[in-house]
């Protein structure tokens, strides 16, 4: 997304994510990362800079709902987490409050989490310094400390609406077809963000 409208949609929905994370309730006391406005924005905003506009519009009506109704999607994306990082706390604690997603949901995210996995495991080949600066990458390597890529995008894709979810898989088919790798992507914004020239540059300085 180049446009300027585009990237002030992202820079929207980054700061309405920011608000939501801020009212997040984290086990122990206030997480470290919720103090870390930079950090987060330029994560969040390296995702987003990659969405075409009506997948981010749909995402920013889903925060606007939240806050309507009462729920706070970040809190519920790191909720949805804890099915693996600590799976007794999840049932007794967390599953009861939160929407329940139908078998033909679960499904078709699984596809989609398959994709980027191998998207992400085809990136951490070609960029290894990089890659090893990114979360682990498989849910069986989770632990109470480190959520892994997997089960990270399972938290945040459990709380799309259905019409966010649609546009989402959408553009994940269109990438696909395209042979672009949405990690890539997404991890150029980031080292652009951050003041690197190229992926290759920042590669070579790791």
């Amino acid at each position: 997304m180049n446009s300027s409208d585009g990237n002030e949609l992202a820079e929207a929905v980054v700061q309405h994510e920011w608000q939501q994370f801020q009212r997040t309730d984290n086990e122990g006391g206030r997480a470290a990362c919720q103090g870390n406005w930079p950090v987060f924005h330029q994560m969040r905003l390296s995702q987003f800079l990659t969405w075409p506009a009506p997948l981010l519009s749909s995402y920013a009506d889903d925060l606007d709902e939240a806050d309507h109704i009462g729920r706070n999607l970040i809190t519920e994306k790191y909720g949805r987490m804890m099915a693996s990082t600590a799976p007794g706390e999840y049932r007794r604690s967390i599953e009861p409050y939160i929407p329940q997603l139908p078998d033909a949901r679960i499904a078709l995210q699984e596809q989609i989490i398959a994709t980027q996995v191998g998207w992400a495991l085809e990136f951490r080949t070609r960029y290894p310094k990089l890659g090893n600066g990114m979360r682990v990458l498989r849910t069986a390597e989770d632990t109470p400390d480190a959520t892994s890529f997997e089960t990270y995008l399972r938290g945040e894709l459990g709380t799309y609406s259905s019409a966010t979810f649609g546009s989402y898989r959408r553009f994940i088919d269109e990438l696909r077809s395209q042979g672009r790798n949405l990690t890539e992507e997404t991890v150029r914004n980031t080292v652009l963000l951050g003041g690197f020239a190229s992926l290759e540059e920042a590669e070579a300085l790791q």
